[in-house]
């Protein structure tokens, strides 16, 4: 038993997005198709993290729309796909140091919906639907392309800095099944800079703070950084979007507007004989309660809420009551 005290609301609080990713995840559950889905990250480089800083609004707009319409360029391609494609973006702006390290994920399904309404299977390609050295060149020519337009001011220093490096698209093999990809959407949908499990020491009279972190650069082993307090606040407000960004988003086929109606027919048509209907792979049940955040199985069940501030003083009493009725 332990007090879960009242959301403050806040999409950058480590504490208050564990309900709302369960919320999330149960209704994305309900629109898997039965195919293979694909994680690919796009990654701006370092170049820009000072625009980002300054202009975070337009930066991050301009990912999101560079992303999609290199991908859909690719799609509707004959030689590619030559179909309507679907993607779920997620945005992520830190590294584990919390630096600031712009980033894509996506989740991607394989195949796409032709003009006649039916399911197109995407190619055998290993990495990825299209190829990913392909991708990087294009997206880099969109995104440029775009950043001209929404901040014509800037210096020809820094597109001379962009033409001239590898743009980063990373794509990993497919996941092996439907379930695989909720267990990943767990992991990064409602993700922040840190969580409050990564924070390891809070020294008041040194005025630090030590967390730990994975160093990629060297196999991803754990270690630790200490930053002054100050050093600490500032790096995680770079990492507050604002205010009304959507760092979430459905496109394609599985944007709100297609999938309403069209969705659960494309699902049909993909189920497997000994399925009916794709069903979904949560019980419903668990949508209306919180996991254990110990063993991640369990359902956290409310037992009493309180208005006031503060628990009432003989709150263990009624607790304890509500126990013993609530096992039997």
């Amino acid at each position: 038993m332990e007090l879960q005290f009242n959301s403050c609301r806040n999409r950058h609080c480590p504490r208050c997005q564990g309900h709302k990713q369960q919320q999330w995840i149960a209704a994305r559950t309900k629109e898997l198709l039965p195919v293979p889905y694909f994680h690919v990250v796009f990654t701006l480089p370092d170049h820009l993290n000072t625009i980002a800083l300054a202009e975070p609004k337009i930066l991050y707009a301009i990912l999101f729309d560079s992303v999609w319409e290199t991908l859909s360029c690719f799609a509707k391609t004959p030689k590619e796909l030559g179909a309507k494609m679907g993607m779920i973006a997620v945005l992520h702006t830190w590294g584990q140091n919390l630096s600031v390290h712009p980033h894509l994920h996506c989740i991607v399904p394989k195949g796409g919906i032709s003009k006649a309404g039916y399911w197109k299977r995407g190619n055998t390609k290993a990495d990825f639907l299209f190829s990913v050295k392909a991708l990087s060149v294009k997206f880099r020519g969109v995104f440029v392309s775009k950043l001209r337009k929404q901040l014509p001011r800037l210096p020809q220093s820094l597109y001379d800095k962009l033409f001239s490096k590898k743009w980063a698209v990373y794509a990993k093999a497919p996941f092996g099944k439907p379930e695989h990809v909720i267990e990943y959407l767990g992991r990064y949908t409602h993700k922040i800079a840190i969580s409050n499990h990564r924070l390891l020491a809070i020294d008041k009279e040194s005025k630090t703070v030590t967390f730990s972190l994975k160093d990629y650069r060297n196999q991803g082993k754990k270690t630790t950084q200490t930053l002054t307090t100050k050093a600490f606040i500032k790096r995680f407000q770079n990492h507050i979007l604002p205010k009304g960004f959507t760092r979430i988003r459905h496109y394609g086929f599985l944007s709100s507007s297609w999938k309403k109606e069209k969705l659960p027919k494309l699902q049909l048509q993909l189920a497997d004989k000994d399925l009916d209907v794709i069903a979904v792979l949560i019980p419903e049940e668990q949508t209306l309660h919180r996991r254990c955040r110990h063993c991640k199985k369990g359902s956290l069940v409310t037992l009493l809420t309180f208005d006031s501030r503060g628990p009432p003083k003989n709150y263990k009493k009624i607790v304890t009551r509500k126990i013993l009725k609530y096992k039997q």
